[in-house]
């Protein structure tokens, strides 16, 4: 008579390698009994912030935990699934950059209810920075009263735009940037290139999984795109123009990259070290426009750009395309100089 055979394990979610000895330190809280009942995991977008929360997220609501999740037990699989019971997620809606009061009223619901499976309510807010004031507010009540095994876990870019409220209740735990040797090695294996893994690690100011995505085949076409809209404006091309080629919908990334871009020309402009520009394929564009503005024009334009991201971020919901165009009349203001 034949045998069902035993349904495989679940993928089980770990930390990155340079995380092991932060791991550790959280399994040892958690295993004590000690682990505070809310934490805030931030650090830039990109150095790997998801893997941890998630590898946290999966430990918490296994049955038999090791190091890390079994992959094994009901929980793991439910999980694994794409639904647990005992797991709430709070993230911004659809296209809004916000998360509002009904969703922490949800959780305030959630944090209410008994565990379904016995073990940890664990609430998932991610980017915590998306809660608005009302928002902010609703969830305090929880943070100060969450009841016996509930885990909250508030995933953040930038812990400093949370209201102080939110973050006295919390243990923060800040992630540092990887070193660098270790991140190219991680980088290189996924890329299948030493090479290509420490240029756009350093195109990435050394956030590893963001160099990951940078190098992206999507990610390379807008850089390119950007690149030569770069160099168009340089040469005199028309800015208005210039912004009908991009994709409105890429503006955040736009921004990112113009802000990247104009870092780098600030510290070629100070220091006239090309070793300390992390965009090297752009030098010979980076020298020409460093001729034509001063660099105090170059900060005026990064503070612009830093604040249309900030409002981006906040909620606001701008005219990409006017915000784009505005952007590259600056730019080619400053190149025409």
């Amino acid at each position: 008579m034949a045998m069902n055979p035993a349904p495989a394990a679940a993928r089980v979610a770990e930390p990155m390698p340079w995380q092991l000895e932060r791991w550790r330190r959280l399994t040892q809280l958690q295993d004590s009994g000690r682990l505070p009942h809310a934490l805030l995991i931030s650090g830039p977008h990109g150095i790997g912030k998801q893997p941890l929360v998630e590898a946290l997220i999966a430990r918490s609501l296994c049955r038999n935990p090791g190091e890390i999740a079994c992959g094994e037990c009901h929980g793991c699989r439910m999980l694994a699934a794409g639904y647990h019971p005992d797991l709430l997620s709070v993230a911004p809606v659809e296209k809004s950059r916000q998360i509002r009061i009904d969703a922490i009223r949800q959780v305030n619901g959630f944090v209410s209810q008994t565990a379904q499976q016995g073990g940890y309510r664990v609430i998932r807010i991610e980017p915590a920075e998306a809660m608005n004031v009302a928002a902010s507010n609703a969830l305090l009540k929880s943070l100060e009263e969450p009841g016996e095994r509930t885990l909250f876990v508030l995933v953040s870019d930038i812990a400093s735009r949370l209201l102080p409220t939110i973050r006295s209740r919390c243990q923060h735990w800040n992630l540092a940037t990887p070193p660098a040797a270790e991140a190219e090695r991680w980088l290189g294996e996924r890329l299948g290139d030493t090479e290509e893994a420490t240029f756009w690690l350093r195109v990435a100011g050394g956030l590893p999984l963001l160099a990951e995505e940078l190098a992206g085949a999507e990610a390379r076409q807008l850089r390119q795109e950007l690149r030569e809209l770069f160099d168009s404006l340089v040469r005199g091309g028309e800015p208005v123009g210039e912004a009908a080629r991009l994709d409105a919908q890429a503006l955040d990334r736009v921004l990112w990259y113009g802000i990247a871009w104009l870092e780098d020309l600030i510290r070629l402009g100070l220091s006239g070290d090309s070793r300390r520009v992390r965009n090297s394929d752009l030098l010979p564009l980076y020298r020409q426009a460093v001729k034509n503005a001063r660099v105090r024009d170059w900060f005026r334009l990064l503070d612009y750009a830093r604040e249309q991201r900030r409002l981006l971020a906040a909620g606001g919901n701008p005219n990409p395309q006017l915000v784009m165009e505005a952007w590259l009349i600056r730019w080619s203001a400053l190149l025409r100089s």
